[in-house]
């Protein structure tokens, strides 16, 4: 019996921090294994022999932007389910295995639907690990204003992630003549693909020997925890909870993948950025292009991080949880459709300073739901609640926008991929905005 399995509930507070830690660090992960597909979905398609703007291009593109996150989502929400069937620990040592053997696989992808699948496993384990790791956390600590702080910065580390992608990025591009080859060659995006087995591995480590959360384990041994349900999920008492946050995930992820995730596609058509790859060899524009893309991509990644700090502290202040959101809402509605029709056209400079708000505005949104979802689901439903809205509204509703951003590109003016991302920006965040009117105000306590 692994010392996680005691069946002591007490957990002192060295513990407590270390779950925190550990949980921080996951998130990051989670990011990571995310936010790497941007990045390196255009050098890898080159890679395979495909041209941009061709109907094949198109095809792969759509299908690695979305195929990924529409599996994981569905498995997610299984997994969910089997957080509070098995535990939140258990799952979240399996997710990590799972995610760091599918990082190494997709590096050593040697065709398009090698590479599918393997993003596809890797967005099977973090779909589930975001899911276990908030209900964890918030499991952890009862009292509502530590609940919220605890889940606030952890969920900030997410955003170092991402800037931790981008500079894993910037380095594979700058170093990759120098790196053991790959299948004959040095392609930077595979040696990225491979960065994210770093932290996976020590995390996997550390979490084995981590405690159960007490109230699940207190109520599983006591034999009050009820078996978790889809159906119930629709019952009166949860049925409004549930369709409006699914909805409203799926608004957040919407615009991350239908507008900011396109900007490593949009970022090397920049006239600033052809004329910086063309003073260059050809052999060393790819490299060149690549660390474009990604100080473009750490900019927007910055911005996040300042929004979930922002947001970290506000819902210590703000108690109406539909006023927080509006926060970032209101003015993502003008500032992203503007940074995708005015700067990723025109200014590459200007198009940094637009992506870090864009960040900003969005990324805050997704520290919003690791806060509020637990508070409106009992310790029997809080997995499979959280997975509903983060898996069927958040990845495999949400990020379905990035389909219809890469399908709209054909109908925009010039065929610019930047006016398809503002057309679908826009239209998301109005939605958004309408749905906080419907969005149910949480109790204090968490529910039992």
């Amino acid at each position: 019996m692994p010392p996680s399995e005691s069946p002591s509930f007490h957990i002192s507070n060295a513990v407590k921090w270390t779950i925190c830690a550990a949980a921080a660090v996951g998130f990051l992960v989670d990011i990571y294994a995310i936010l790497v597909g941007p990045l390196i979905l255009r050098p890898a398609l080159l890679d395979f022999g495909l041209t941009p703007g061709t109907p094949a291009y198109v095809e792969w593109a759509g299908n690695l932007f979305w195929v990924p996150p529409l599996c994981g989502g569905f498995f997610g929400l299984i997994g969910g389910y089997l957080t509070d069937l098995f535990g939140r620990r258990r799952i979240l040592v399996w997710t990590i295995v799972l995610y760091t053997v599918s990082a190494f696989a997709a590096g050593y992808a040697a065709s398009l639907p090698a590479l599918l699948f393997w993003r596809t496993m890797s967005f099977i384990g973090v779909c589930v690990e975001f899911v276990a790791a908030v209900a964890w956390l918030a499991e952890l600590f009862p009292e509502p204003k530590t609940r919220e702080a605890v889940l606030g910065w952890t969920q900030a580390f997410s955003s170092l992630g991402g800037i931790a992608v981008s500079g894993a990025n910037y380095l594979a591009n700058h170093y990759s003549l120098s790196l053991p080859q790959i299948y004959g060659g040095h392609a930077a995006w595979r040696y990225t693909l491979l960065s994210a087995m770093l932290p996976a591995i020590p995390l996997g480590i550390v979490r084995y020997f981590l405690p159960e959360s007490p109230a699940w384990a207190r109520k599983r041994a006591e034999g009050t925890l009820k078996r978790p349900s889809f159906v119930e999920l629709f019952a009166p008492a949860y049925r409004k909870t549930t369709i409006v946050t699914a909805l409203l995930f799926a608004c957040a992820y919407g615009a991350a993948f239908g507008a900011i995730q396109q900007a490593p596609q949009i970022t090397p058509g920049l006239a600033e950025v052809q004329r910086e790859a063309a003073r260059v060899p050809p052999k060393e524009r790819p490299g060149v292009v690549g660390k474009v893309v990604a100080s473009v991509q750490a900019a927007q990644e910055f911005g996040g991080l300042a929004g979930r700090i922002v947001l970290a502290g506000l819902a210590l202040i703000i108690v109406s949880r539909r006023a927080l959101l509006r926060v970032f809402l209101i003015p993502g509605l003008f500032i992203v459709p503007y940074v995708f029709y005015g700067p990723a056209t025109q200014s590459l400079e200007l198009f940094k300073y637009g992506m870090f708000f864009a960040g900003f505005c969005t990324v805050a949104q997704l520290s919003f739901w690791g806060n509020y979802l637990p508070r409106v689901y009992p310790v029997h439903l809080r997995g499979t609640g959280e997975g509903f809205a983060a898996n069927v509204g958040g990845r495999m509703l949400g990020t379905s926008a990035a389909w219809v951003t890469q399908h709209l590109q054909g109908s925009m003016p010039g065929g610019k991929l930047a006016y398809a991302a503002a057309a679908v920006a826009l239209s998301i965040y109005l939605l958004g905005n309408v749905l906080t009117f419907f969005l149910p105000e949480p109790p204090a306590k968490l529910p039992e």
